[in-house]
């Protein structure tokens, strides 16, 4: 059994070509959508953290996963009718594009409300 990823280039190094082209993906749209936030392991997966965590993602079989919090799925609801999705999460299929502009849109949200949370405090 593999040990626990350490750093995001650890995670992504342990998938297939196919995978790992689609996650560094995954991960340059979120680094442009909020380049002040931290990168780093959370639950085993690669997350971003700034004023607390803004989102995860990670890779599986047949899909992407992205975990942007319940808010940023709700956000976008619409958007996100094709891909199956749940309460904080949304699988993108592997037989489909990653929808890069639709991530970094919800990262941008998600930077938003971290934003508002910190001026509140």
């Amino acid at each position: 059994m593999k040990s626990k990823p350490k750093t995001v280039d650890e995670y992504v190094e342990r998938f297939p070509g196919d995978i790992r082209i689609r996650l560094e993906t995954m991960r340059r749209a979120i680094r442009r959508a909020a380049p002040g936030a931290e990168e780093t392991i959370s639950y085993s997966m690669p997350a971003y953290r700034l004023n607390g965590i803004l989102v995860w993602f990670a890779g599986f079989k047949t899909h992407i996963g992205f975990y942007p919090k319940a808010s940023g799925i709700a956000a976008f609801k619409k958007e996100l009718s094709g891909y199956k999705s749940a309460k904080g999460s949304v699988q993108f299929p592997l037989d489909r594009p990653l929808p890069s502009a639709l991530v970094t849109r919800i990262v941008k949200y998600r930077v938003g409300e971290s934003r508002r949370k910190t001026n509140r405090q």
